[in-house]
């Protein structure tokens, strides 16, 4: 009995030494330093859950490997600030389902969609007058139309009668993918698989293609490796320009898919993070209005590495055609005197200044092809400016 008392005070007396060693040394208590462990310290406090719950955003983002889920992670990588505000991104199912969630789904405030989701809805009779129970904070970047197949199919036309996976029915890629079959009159053989799962089959001859809509370089295409296999032209045919935009893919965005040196055209549609229309006097629209505040505050933040280069293309000003802007965001761009650029001014500017240009319009829908196309030209040189003027400046972290 005295040896077991006698090694307990030794114990103590150690504990005690290490304790002192540590405060001596300038260790902290955790406690001080992570909001989490004061919470799980405080469990069962109504005012720590009060606190935790009042300025958390949730966000819908996409599907693993997509361009949503990084864009989730550096918004809350960037926006986290202790109990003042989180952004807690949560995996997705794609847009169709990111519609359903912010509609109905309990606790969710915002979600990445595709701004063509909305009027497939409509067009189909799914929904009817959806886009005034939006609203949006700003339009994100131009996703891009990628289709993966074999090399002896060069064009999409080429797909009518081939079986072709246009992702899971509750995504983005599957509205845009049979929206713009639709409009072409290609009719494939639609078959519905998770873009990871369908690359490997296609692999093993049993699909002829697969279709992924989303910011270049999008992971699960950049990552696929297969000489037989490249990236298909889509052609900007007049029955895509009303909705779509010219784009285009090049081998430094896909080295394993197009050659060196060579560019293959395609389609894009915007991404746009939206949220639900809430009343301005609601608990929920406060911390929208949160959130807002802080993301355009630290915007710049999100032009450099290591996040996402397709947050070069986010305009925060951007209009959005069809969608009402969320009040408070609004508000925080007339207060910081950030007004909606006049493309069209320029675009005319253009056509005064090249004569060549101006010959070919013709009439009203040759002009807006055209604009289109200024539109798309435009956003590619800001990209690159934006991205020399990153490569001149030094990091934050470095200063």
């Amino acid at each position: 009995m005295r040896r077991l008392i006698g090694l307990a005070l030794f114990a103590s007396m150690i504990a005690c030494g290490f304790a002192a060693r540590a405060a001596e040394e300038g260790e902290f208590d955790p406690a001080k330093v992570s909001e989490s462990l004061k919470a799980i310290f405080q469990f069962g406090s109504a005012d720590t859950k009060k606190a935790l719950n009042s300025n958390t955003v949730t966000l819908i983002s996409g599907t693993i490997g997509g361009t949503y889920v990084q864009f989730g992670a550096d918004l809350a990588s960037v926006l986290d600030d202790g109990n003042k505000l989180r952004v807690l991104p949560i995996v997705g199912r794609g847009s169709v389902q990111s519609v359903a969630d912010i509609l109905f789904l309990q606790g969710v405030d915002l979600g990445i969609v595709r701004s063509d989701t909305l009027d497939y809805l409509e067009k189909k009779g799914f929904a009817k007058d959806i886009k005034k129970q939006f609203t949006y904070v700003t339009k994100l970047y131009n996703e891009e139309l990628h289709v993966i197949a074999s090399k002896s199919i060069r064009n999409l036309k080429e797909l009518d009668g081939k079986t072709v996976s246009v992702d899971l029915p509750n995504g983005g890629t599957f509205v845009t993918s049979l929206t713009v079959f639709e409009r072409l009159g290609i009719r494939p053989n639609v078959v519905y698989i998770e873009q990871r799962i369908a690359l490997e089959k296609m692999r093993a001859g049993q699909l002829d293609a697969v279709i992924v809509c989303g910011g270049k370089p999008y992971k699960s295409v950049s990552s696929f490796k297969d000489d037989r296999f490249h990236l298909v032209t889509v052609d900007y045919d007049k029955p895509l320009q009303n909705d779509y935009l010219p784009a285009t893919l090049s081998s430094k965005d896909y080295p394993n898919l197009i050659a060196e040196g060579e560019k293959v055209d395609t389609i894009a549609v915007p991404a746009v993070l939206a949220a639900y229309n809430w009343a301005p006097n609601t608990e929920r629209y406060r911390k929208l209005a949160n959130f807002v505040d802080a993301f355009f505050t630290k915007f710049p933040t999100f032009q450099h590495p290591p996040f996402h280069p397709k947050w070069k293309e986010v305009s925060l000003s951007a209009p959005l055609a069809g969608w009402s802007r969320l009040p408070a965001a609004q508000q925080w761009l007339d207060k910081n005197n950030l007004q909606p650029m006049a493309a069209r001014d320029r675009f005319d500017s253009f056509l005064q200044q090249n004569p060549a240009a101006a010959a070919r319009v013709q009439s009203d829908t040759d002009k807006e092809v055209l604009f289109k196309q200024f539109q798309a030209w435009e956003a590619e040189r800001n990209v690159r400016a934006q991205a020399a003027q990153a490569a001149q400046q030094p990091h934050p972290e470095r200063q």
